[in-house]
């Protein structure tokens, strides 16, 4: 069965740094792209960042560029989300989604295949 799994969320404060990671499993995992998200009570998810199997792509959304880097390490079938600079305003829950390598990165939620369930960043101010 294709899984991810989020973790690494938690309470910090404004100017600290998290690291969140999604851990895939399944057949599918290879060959796929993964897309962070964001999602606010009663909002759609919001694209963040997002990498492509072999890392030669990778797309981040105007308010997370130079704060937020995507990287990968296929051989632990792990993407990570370090957050550095956080601000009250990133606080949501942060999903990750996988999606087809051929189909790219696109920023709507809509046409990724399967998701986490989720971890909860709190940021104080």
């Amino acid at each position: 069965q294709d899984q991810l799994v989020e973790s690494g969320g938690g309470l910090v404060q404004a100017g600290d740094s998290l690291r969140l990671l999604c851990v895939g499993s399944g057949r599918t995992f290879s060959n796929t792209a993964i897309g962070w998200f964001r999602q606010a009570p009663g909002k759609e998810r919001d694209f963040v960042a997002g990498i492509s199997w072999s890392s030669d792509k990778i797309k981040y959304r105007t308010p997370v560029k130079g704060r937020f880097t995507i990287a990968r390490d296929n051989s632990k079938n792990t993407v990570y989300l370090q957050m550095d600079s956080l601000k009250h305003e990133d606080k949501d829950v942060y999903y990750c989604g996988a999606i087809s390598e051929e189909i790219g990165l696109p920023f709507s939620e809509q046409f990724y295949d399967y998701w986490g369930q989720g971890t909860e960043v709190t940021v104080s101010s």
